[in-house]
């Protein structure tokens, strides 16, 4: 037993910690919780969990983004800005001149409207250089189409159809 309890506590004591972590409640257009999504900080970027539930969106291929204010109050999410930018790069991971750090792969609604997706962010923080989570906050804008990865300024994803606050 006394052996067992020594390896678990290697483990432990091994495990990587994540500096900081921030959950945040997902609105659709009416305002009404959809949903969440959590940031968690790691040594290199952000890992999001996005967990949407169902008839949250419609079913097939949906932009997400990372804009720079922490703002979803307004009718479309207009008040959240533009993209978090601080390369100063384009938009799309496929576009010679970008990707940027708000550039994020899309995620897919199933059938039902529902949405479970994980992804890396690198070059983004919650605290610190280039953080989401700062004095104006930041917010997790989902569109309505797909994100083609290449078209200015958003990939062609159309209109803004559910976001996520992440402000203090």
């Amino acid at each position: 037993m006394r052996m067992l309890v020594l390896a678990v506590t290697a483990l432990i004591a091994a495990a990587p910690t994540v500096a900081f972590a921030q959950s945040a409640d997902v609105v659709g257009p009416n305002m009404a919780k959809i949903g969440k999504i959590e940031a968690k900080e790691g040594p290199h970027g952000l890992v999001l969990v996005l967990n949407l539930d169902k008839g949250a969106l419609t079913p097939g291929a949906h932009g997400i983004h990372i804009h720079e204010h922490g703002d979803c109050s307004d009718e479309g999410f207009k008040n959240s800005k533009s993209h978090i930018n601080p390369s100063k790069t384009e938009h799309g991971f496929l576009n010679p001149k970008g990707p940027h750090p708000s550039d994020l792969p899309n995620v897919w609604a199933h059938e039902d409207g529902s949405v479970l997706a994980e992804m890396f962010v690198p070059g983004l923080s919650l605290t610190g250089e280039n953080a989401i989570y700062d004095e104006d906050g930041s917010a997790v804008v989902i569109h309505a189409s797909a994100d083609d990865h290449i078209t200015q300024p958003i990939g062609g994803a159309g209109a803004r159809v559910a976001c996520g606050l992440f402000k203090k």
